[in-house]
């Protein structure tokens, strides 16, 4: 049994079209493919998630509406590397110690 054949869409329609409407698309795919597998397997357990989930897809996409006029994508976040080296030991004169208390002091 053939699911489906084929690339799954092509990158010239994917970054013309509306977003949206290209994963309503695929989502309508799946749904045929996975009624393709119902047929093959009966009405499962497995089979019937896999339908819920594709239902839950579709219902997700027909509540996103239109989206936001001030939303932008935003820039992406740059990774600061945090060297192996110990720290300048200067940078903890006069620090208490978590759980310890002050340097020098004793418990009670």
């Amino acid at each position: 049994m053939t699911v489906g054949s084929g690339p799954v869409g092509s990158a010239d329609s994917a970054s013309t079209a509306d977003p949206v409407a290209v994963v309503r698309q695929h989502a309508g795919r799946l749904a045929a493919a996975v009624e393709q597998v119902r047929a093959a397997y009966g009405d499962t357990l497995g089979v019937r998630r896999l339908r819920s989930d594709v239902n839950r897809l579709t219902e997700c996409l027909d509540e996103l509406g239109p989206p936001s006029p001030d939303h932008h994508l935003s820039a992406p976040v740059t990774l600061e590397t945090i060297p192996d080296e110990p720290y300048d030991e200067s940078l903890w004169v006069d620090v208490e110690h978590e759980g310890l208390g002050a340097p020098g002091r004793r418990a009670p």
